[in-house]
């Protein structure tokens, strides 16, 4: 810091007003710096006078309601003149609703948020909207042709049970798995077909090919719902599984004996896009929305609920899981768009 020694006279109040302009200028510059442009950016005016006129915005998502309620409802005292309307549905449902709506010429979603996005893309029912909060987000977590960023994301991780899995035999990799030492040993999914078409498009379809199976062996305990297989881990059902690394956060944190595995690579990691409607009725108010589903505000609240955020100015739930610290792949939508396939050689190669 700048050290002022105090002077006497009117030369010496002359340089101490000159020092403490100096001061405030630079705290100033110090505290824009240490912001990122998304937090310190503000609605154009010309976005808000169109959203007042419009009054309304419509909102479809796979987001839990006890998330994507609150979200909403922050956004209606942030911008008390627009009515957010909520439609939750999951994916495959979604989907299906936003093409049957278009198709009957009824447009009336706003902003989309589905793990299925590409399909809409590609059916141009999803419009270009470059969010000035795209710039706080990892490349691989937003389109790079500007149609969605993800709101919030999932990590595929091995879980484990630390009371029955010593440190020397913690599995270090996915490989690990086949180690016959797991046989009857390992909970999955009975559904985990995003996981295994990520597999398959990340590694090539003849090492995924070889490497399920051989999974295939090892007499997998297969259950549905990654929740609940992170709570029979912890359970001492079996020992270790293909769970989410922020359920296992939250269970860590409640005292339950259950961790993940760090070393995985590729950590996959399962996407939640949102966009603009490319009819949408509301445009002003829609793109309103993403800002702030995309913002740090937005993204902190998501957090507060053990949700993984995107963006880079947004601290992990814990340092572990910083993307700097892990070997991330964000799973690339087709994988979704060929999901239908990928369940049928899934089964084939687990349950034939």
């Amino acid at each position: 810091m700048l050290e002022v020694k105090a002077e006497t006279g009117d030369g010496g109040i002359m340089f101490r007003r000159l020092c403490l302009t100096l001061s405030c200028a630079m705290l100033v510059t110090l505290l824009r710096f240490n912001q990122s442009p998304a937090q310190t950016s503000s609605a154009p005016v010309a976005l808000i006078e169109g959203a007042k006129k419009e009054g309304q915005v419509v909102f479809y998502t796979p987001l839990n309601i006890n998330d994507s309620r609150p979200l909403l409802q922050r956004f209606e005292q942030k911008y008390p003149f627009i009515k957010a309307e909520l439609l939750r549905m999951s994916a495959e449902p979604l989907l299906n609703r936003i093409i049957t709506e278009d198709r009957a010429g009824r447009n009336v979603v706003d902003v989309i948020n589905n793990t299925v996005i590409n399909p809409l893309k590609k059916l141009r029912l999803v419009q270009p909207y470059r969010s000035s909060e795209h710039a706080a987000y990892l490349d691989q977590f937003k389109d790079p042709d500007g149609y969605w960023a993800s709101v919030n994301n999932n990590y595929y991780v091995l879980g484990y049970n630390p009371k029955l899995v010593s440190a020397k035999e913690v599995p270090t990799d996915w490989q690990d798995l086949l180690n016959p030492k797991w046989k009857g040993k390992i909970g999955m999914d009975q559904e985990e077909y995003e996981w295994f078409g990520a597999t398959v498009e990340v590694w090539g379809r003849e090492r995924a090919t070889k490497y399920h199976r051989a999974l295939a062996q090892q007499q997998i305990h297969w259950r549905k719902g990654h929740t609940l297989i992170s709570q029979l881990i912890a359970a001492g059902e079996f020992p270790i599984g293909i769970v989410y690394a922020h359920r296992v956060e939250s269970m860590k944190k409640a005292g339950a004996p259950i961790d993940w595995v760090k070393t995985i690579n590729p950590v996959f990691v399962a996407l939640s896009p949102a966009g603009l409607a490319a009819k949408a009725p509301h445009p002003n108010s829609g793109k309103l929305l993403l800002d702030f589903m995309l913002s740090y505000e937005s993204q902190q609240q998501l957090r507060s609920a053990n949700r993984l955020s995107g963006r880079v100015d947004i601290e992990p739930l814990v340092p572990e899981m910083h993307h700097s610290k892990l070997k991330l792949a964000a799973i690339d939508p087709k994988v979704t768009d060929e999901i239908n396939r990928h369940a049928k050689d899934f089964r084939e190669f687990y349950f034939r």
